[in-house]
């Protein structure tokens, strides 16, 4: 992990960008010159206020907010809804500093409308975390602009290694990998969710089904990261010839889970690119 990091400016710390920044914040990097983050509004910028070192701004209050914030920044990273991005480029434009690398977090905007707005010539990555960061256990892809440097995105890559793992890829696979990474924890509770329910079926409190079932895929996961195992070997290890698990993992394998997945990131990819219509 880096010993510093330089100024940041979170524009739009909604859900993604709040949990970026959370995740700087606990990983206890120092930022040299701070971290400011605007919001539309107070109540918004009310929950990241607390956060040591941060500066947090309601545009609502002050609507010069986004400008003063990148004036001294040296990463600027757009969080803001998708079709809000390039009127929000061409407000911050003229007040970047020629060193300024700005990174999107928005899902389905391309880098060619990062260009559009700032010119060919300004420091661009495309980036695409998840929720996890704010535990600094974020998968991110990163995707470098046509004048990123190798410093730009050494510098971006320490950012998001602090809030967890990092890859680089070209742009074209950032929307496929966001159907992956960037929606998958969302995949996850859903699975948590649906087997409590049938755990709080069989008689279980909704404590005690909430505990097992949680506990079962956190333990699960520990398992596969520790022990470097592909997931399929340790699933055989669970599932004896002939046995309960057998049994069940036959239903799920009949119910098609290949082909529920295959169709549910590909509707997550057609959304992503309606988004980026502005749809």
């Amino acid at each position: 992990m880096v010993d510093s990091l330089p100024s940041l400016a979170f524009l739009g710390a909604g859900s993604m960008g709040g949990a970026v920044l959370q995740g700087v914040v606990a990983s206890g990097v120092p930022v040299e010159g701070g971290i400011t983050a605007t919001n539309r509004t107070r109540e918004k910028a009310d929950a990241l206020a607390s956060l040591p070192g941060v500066t947090s701004i309601a545009l609502e209050e002050n609507p010069a907010g986004n400008t003063d914030a990148v004036a001294t920044a040296r990463i600027v990273l757009v969080g803001v809804k998708p079709a809000m991005v390039p009127d929000l480029l061409r407000e911050i434009a003229p007040v970047l500093r020629d060193d300024a690398i700005v990174v999107s977090l928005a899902a389905g905007v391309s880098l060619a409308t990062f260009a559009d707005a700032l010119g060919a010539d300004a420091h661009t990555v495309r980036s695409m975390p998840n929720t996890p960061a704010t535990v600094g256990r974020a998968l991110t892809g990163i995707a470098a602009g046509p004048a990123a440097t190798a410093e730009d995105m050494a510098l971006v890559r320490a950012l998001f290694e602090t809030v967890g793992a990092v890859i680089e890829m070209p742009e074209s696979q950032i929307d496929h990998l966001g159907t992956v990474s960037g929606s998958g924890p969302a995949y996850v509770f859903l699975l948590i969710e649906e087997l409590t329910k049938v755990a709080v079926g069989m008689g279980f409190s909704d404590a005690d089904a909430r505990l097992m079932t949680a506990q079962t895929f956190i333990g699960a996961a520990a398992l596969l990261e520790a022990s470097g195992e592909d997931p399929a070997e340790l699933r055989r290890r669970v599932t004896s010839p002939k046995g309960t698990t057998e049994r069940a993992i036959a239903v799920m394998q009949e119910a098609r889970l290949d082909d529920m997945f295959a169709r549910a990131t590909a509707a997550a990819l057609a959304r992503s690119k309606e988004l980026a219509a502005g749809a």
